[in-house]
């Protein structure tokens, strides 16, 4: 006889298999009452200062990343993000956010201009609307609708360096201009949000989007596994839908740091085993612990939990 449907669902092929929670039946026990701030790069360090501040004042999982994010988006010394990032090859700033809850909500901001905080207009579109992505545009006139200012991001140090850069354009290699801030967290319930926002790649091509406001590629959420964002070529977190692929391999029961490598190695072995650019990955699993991994040369994560706020060093896989 042949195999009936419902046995061949529970055998799968090819990795079609029914869903099984981490670890197979066993649920994950849920990290309460030492909430955890997780942030990419040394511009973590004041976001999770935040991030904290909000959690001090009642604030939710979602409260306390877009506060954290808040913080270099309104820093002009982060040439990476926000008011002061450096622009595009015409000299525009451009910006990029998205938001993920709890809940699964997401919502999303690209190719955003004239607007100091994406990450706030990306949770506007989660709560606001029934969308999930706004671009260009149109999430600038949403923006101000909504109350935010319109400014100039440009500031003048960003336009000497634009300036300064026209004269040879020479193309900024990522690894120079990666340093998107995501921040990740959970609060004394448990519940899991993240954010992420970029001004993107130094000179990148007018229109150019990165992976900051993909939902599944920058950032994902799944409050029942764990949340993982990305930072450094956008482009192949993209290809790879790495943040995603992070959590789903927590919940095959990877611990985050062998999932941040493992969706690395996916990244590496695309390009032969030694790929010109950064990726680095941090993630949070439910029961509270963290990881991060990143392809090469170094990389930095900010971590505030049980009272302590401090970066620590990721030594590249190859």
């Amino acid at each position: 006889m042949g195999m009936k449907r419902r046995d061949f669902l529970k055998t799968g092929a090819i990795g079609l298999v029914a869903p099984t929670t981490v670890f197979g039946n066993t649920e994950l026990k849920t990290n309460k009452n030492n909430p955890i701030l997780l942030s990419t790069w040394n511009h973590g360090l004041p976001a999770n200062e935040a991030g904290l501040i909000s959690f001090q004042n009642g604030g939710n999982a979602m409260d306390a990343a877009e506060a954290g994010a808040r913080i270099p988006e309104a820093d002009p010394k982060s040439t990476s993000v926000g008011f002061g990032g450096l622009p595009d090859e015409q000299g525009n700033v451009t910006l990029d956010a998205c938001v993920m809850d709890s809940t699964g909500n997401a919502g999303s901001v690209a190719f955003v201009q004239n607007i100091k905080h994406p990450v706030s207009v990306a949770r506007k579109v989660m709560e606001d609307t029934k969308h999930v992505m706004l671009v260009g545009e149109g999430a600038q006139q949403f923006a101000v609708s909504q109350g935010f200012e319109e400014i100039n991001l440009l500031t003048d140090e960003s336009k000497a360096a634009w300036e300064k850069w026209k004269k040879k354009r020479r193309e900024m290699t990522p690894h120079e201009t990666h340093d998107t801030i995501s921040v990740l967290a959970q609060d004394k319930n448990g519940d899991l949000a993240g954010a992420c926002t970029t001004s993107g790649w130094a000179y990148k091509m007018h229109g150019r989007v990165g992976d900051s406001p993909i939902i599944g590629a920058g950032l994902f959420v799944d409050n029942e596994i764990g949340c993982a964002a990305a930072t450094g070529l956008g482009e192949e977190v993209i290809k790879t839908t790495g943040s995603f692929l992070v959590v789903e391999l927590m919940r095959q029961g990877y611990d985050p740091t062998a999932a941040c490598e493992e969706a690395l190695n996916r990244v590496i072995k695309r390009h032969n085993g030694n790929p010109d650019f950064q990726i680095a990955y941090i993630a949070i699993r439910k029961d509270g612990k963290i990881g991060s991994a990143c392809i090469k040369w170094s990389f930095e994560y900010a971590l505030a939990q049980g009272g302590v706020n401090k970066l620590h060093e990721v030594k590249g896989m190859i």
